[in-house]
């Protein structure tokens, strides 16, 4: 199979439209993962074991399942439900449900690693639980939690061809429509691959750097 330029140029458009949609995909289900991880991290550290249990063996449930089955279920299997979704709001929820279960681990670590001081020097404060969490507790949290959660947006920049899946016309899913209509392959897929990594490596070197300059920080 010989490269043809005329073909590459001609599929660039179709694909610098989907890469807008991948990249509109990632970031509204990076918020929601973050949103919904700190939801999680925070009922799993209250005093309530019932309401604590059940949002584990809830947030287990979802990491331990594939993302293209819950992906199915909410495109396919909600409309029988009566619940209708588009293609790219299923999308964003799939992910962004599946991940907080992941970015939930890192707001807990994050929270845990906290000195039990800062809690007693905001009741001496006479602080209440919202002024704690907003003024003590996050700002000191936060910072050390950037590198693992900028590497979570990374995978899930990676993951985005999954919805392909549910018809969402991201970066893949474009470069196949173009594929199966015109039976090229080689410079659609390949330029793919290279979209990706003009995203992804750029992206991972500085999540790298964000990591080096907290541990100097913590040193």
């Amino acid at each position: 199979m010989d490269w043809s330029w005329e073909v590459a140029f001609d599929v660039l458009p179709q694909l610098a439209r989907g890469l807008i949609v991948t990249i509109q995909a990632t970031f509204v289900a990076a918020f929601l993962a973050y949103i919904l991880g700190l939801i999680i991290a925070i009922i799993r550290m209250s005093r309530s074991k019932i309401l604590g249990v059940t949002i584990y063996w809830i947030s287990e449930f979802i990491r331990r399942t594939p993302i293209l089955v819950q992906l199915y279920f909410l495109f396919y299997v909600l409309p029988d439900l009566g619940i209708f979704l588009t293609p790219f709001f299923a999308g964003v929820v799939g992910l962004g449900v599946h991940f907080s279960t992941y970015t939930s681990e890192v707001f807990r670590a994050g929270i845990e690693n906290v000195p039990k001081a800062q809690w007693e020097a905001a009741k001496s404060l006479n602080y209440n639980k919202i002024q704690t969490w907003q003024k003590v507790i996050l700002p000191q949290a936060i910072p050390p939690m950037v590198p693992p959660l900028a590497n979570y947006l990374i995978t899930m920049f990676k993951e985005t061809p999954l919805l392909a899946a549910i018809t969402v016309v991201e970066l893949f899913r474009a470069a196949d429509q173009y594929s199966n209509s015109h039976y090229k392959y080689l410079e659609p897929m390949t330029l793919v691959g290279v979209f990706f990594l003009l995203v992804s490596i750029p992206s991972a070197i500085a999540a790298m750097k964000l990591e080096n300059k907290f541990k100097l920080k913590n040193l």
